[in-house]
């Protein structure tokens, strides 16, 4: 992988001409090696190490290689056409993943055993773990990373990024639930067992507030085995004083606790704040 990678930074920084490096076939063949490594989850845009987040650059620069070296081609899947540069991803049964019709993820991204997509979007460079439901409507963007038994409820936003290619993706760690129409974008990050309420909006810098100190414990970081919700803190503005959006932390679940699929609703009723 090494040599491999290398040799994708070297493409990516001749990107405007690749035939400096290496014939125009070549390259693209190169290209198509590391993206069939990430169709396999054999490499990955990023992944946590220790506690931090690490992003592999040259996977990323590699997606953005083969949209340049791709041409658009018409697709034909069944009654449905695209048109697009990129193939769709196949062979699900032998994969042990479950698709349902208007379900769709492109080549390049990579699917564990026993995930079931529900009509939904996965796009190239991302990583499903094992066991985890994309639901209905949710979307999975480019090099997001989900971790394992995660459930995306339906209407769930996961953003993507490409560039820069040092930018650190979505992070969803194990067992996380995520609430419908949540939405999770820039770079931030939902640890082990924790579980967000429907609607929670989490940017690389939303405050992440304790309920019980209200202190912020973090900024576009939800930590382990917290429960969350959507809530907003006073800022003064020229106009007036606006509400402006932030996550507050309920409570933390006990170990063990993460694997309890009822507990987001019992522990919102607690506070009397379900729907």
């Amino acid at each position: 992988m090494t040599e491999l990678a290398a040799t994708i930074d070297a493409l990516y920084e001749a990107r405007d001409d690749v035939t400096a490096v290496m014939p125009i076939e070549q390259a693209r063949t190169t290209v198509d090696e590391a993206i069939g490594m990430l169709d396999a989850g054999e490499a990955r845009a990023a992944e946590v190490v220790d506690g931090e987040v690490v992003v592999h650059h040259w996977a990323k620069r590699a997606v953005l290689l083969l949209f340049r070296l791709s041409d658009m081609e018409t697709i034909e899947v069944g009654p449905f056409e695209y048109a697009d540069k990129l193939p769709l991803k196949s062979d699900y049964a032998a994969s042990g993943v479950r698709v349902v019709p208007g379900a769709s993820a492109r080549r390049g991204s990579f699917l564990a055993r026993g995930v079931t997509m529900m009509p939904s979007y996965v796009n190239i460079g991302a990583h499903v773990g094992a066991d985890t439901l994309v639901d209905t409507w949710a979307t999975v963007g480019s090099c997001a990373q989900i971790g394992e038994r995660v459930h995306l409820s339906g209407g769930v936003g996961i953003g993507g990024v490409l560039e820069p290619p040092q930018a650190a993706p979505v992070i969803i760690e194990d067992d996380a639930f995520l609430g419908s129409r949540s939405i999770v974008v820039e770079g931030a990050r939902v640890r082990r067992g924790a579980k967000l309420g429907a609607g929670v909006i989490l940017t690389s810098s939303t405050p992440v507030i304790d309920s019980e100190t209200g202190e912020t414990v973090a900024k576009g970081d939800i930590p382990e085995r917290a429960i969350a919700i959507s809530a907003t803190r006073p800022r003064e503005f020229a106009g007036g004083t606006f509400g402006l959006p932030s996550v507050l932390i309920l409570r933390y679940l006990a170990e063990g606790e993460e694997h309890d699929k009822l507990k987001l609703e019992a522990v919102l009723r607690e506070h009397g704040v379900a729907p």
